[in-house]
């Protein structure tokens, strides 16, 4: 059974968006494969933490999760596969067949295809809020296996080099009966493949596979966000032999951008104006990310007052909708001020009752002093 997505990162179903974040950071650190290499577990571990925060992370999939559990977590988009992490179960058939089918006797499963199947690959990108809010294509240079582009993958040039193996007679296992029970083992001669290579390819030593550094382009939709996860099909290492290749996971770190706050879909700024604009009511032009928004500003705004602009935020991933813009106003008070305007000042306090109104300011040197 599929482990609970708030066990992974160990975190309660009442954990606000920061403690998620924060517990994937950690786990995220912790399990990295580059801190832990040649670490099947690790690596196995670290893509389910990837896929727990991808659907906990995002408001919509969290609801549908807690609702409908495991059962809602399907969110593929063509060749991406967005804000979830999907592990390598290739070997799932084999295993089951190995342990139920042979030892009643039964057939086994001869094509080893997918015992070779390239490794899923994760290269790590940063995105800007700009990219983020628009989406961009990017151009990507990773270490990996490809096919050799001698033999084209067979492993060799001359494919009448390549024969059935006579040790296994093509089926790539050897039978070993002992009373009533049979069990089936990958033939050590050919590796259960089946096939010998007699002349094997120079360049790959028969393995149909070679090292190289190689630009992927990567489309970043609009709406990714930190941690999301596109899965590229196909994209990772190239298979032995011919074998299927594994995929690429690219997860996305944002870039923060100075003034801005990001929640989700929402965006979150700030802006300053004078206290007589705020008494009286304006109109500003407000900037965000991709460009100037105009905003209406009512007459008696107080400081701290948070304006709502619908469908100026990010756009929602894989979805036509966006999040909204969240301003929030400061008022400022003038660090210096002209003696007319000190006086108007005056009299307005004066007749709002804030100061006596037997008080005069050119003959109160009180107020002289305060409005120097």
């Amino acid at each position: 059974m599929k482990s609970d997505y708030y066990d992974i990162l160990g975190i309660s179903r009442a954990a606000s968006m920061d403690e998620i974040k924060s517990a994937y950071r950690k786990l995220a650190l912790k399990y990295h494969p580059d801190k832990n290499p040649n670490n099947k577990a690790v690596e196995e571990k670290f893509k389910e933490i990837n896929e727990a925060y991808g659907v906990l992370s995002d408001p919509q999939k969290k609801q549908e999760y807690d609702t409908y559990g495991h059962a809602s977590n399907d969110t593929t988009n063509n060749n991406y596969t967005y804000t979830q992490y999907s592990g390598d179960f290739s070997n799932v058939g084999d295993i089951f067949g190995d342990i139920f089918g042979n030892i009643f006797g039964g057939s086994t499963k001869t094509n080893k295809t997918s015992t070779y199947r390239g490794e899923d690959l994760q290269y790590e990108i940063n995105v800007s809020y700009l990219d983020a809010m628009k989406g961009t294509d990017v151009i990507v240079e990773i270490p990996k296996k490809d096919i050799c582009p001698i033999c084209q993958g067979h492993g060799t040039k001359d494919s009448t080099q390549i024969t059935k193996c006579s040790k296994c007679g093509g089926t790539g296992q050897i039978k070993f009966a002992q009373g009533f029970f049979s069990i089936n083992q990958d033939c050590r001669y050919c590796n259960g493949k089946g096939t010998v290579i007699n002349n094997p390819c120079s360049k790959c030593k028969g393995l149909g596979i070679i090292k190289i550094r190689k630009n992927i382009k990567i489309r970043i939709p609009p709406g990714v966000d930190e941690g999301t996860s596109l899965k590229v099909t196909g994209a990772g290492n190239a298979g032995a032999y011919g074998a299927e290749a594994g995929d690429l996971y690219v997860v996305i770190h944002m870039q923060n951008m100075p003034g801005f706050k990001r929640n989700n879909s929402d965006l979150h700024t700030e802006i300053f104006i004078s206290f007589t604009k705020a008494a009286m009511g304006t109109e500003c032009e407000v900037p965000v990310i991709d460009g100037y928004v105009k905003i209406k500003i009512p007459a008696a705004t107080q400081s701290g007052t948070v304006l709502r602009i619908k469908e100026q935020g990010f756009p929602k991933l894989g979805r036509r909708t966006r999040g909204d813009l969240y301003i929030k106003i400061n008022v400022t008070v003038p660090k210096y001020m002209n003696d007319s305007q000190k006086r108007a000042l005056f009299d307005y306090a004066k007749s709002m009752g804030e100061i006596p109104q037997n008080v005069n300011y050119q003959s109160n040197s009180f107020f002289k002093r305060m409005f120097k």
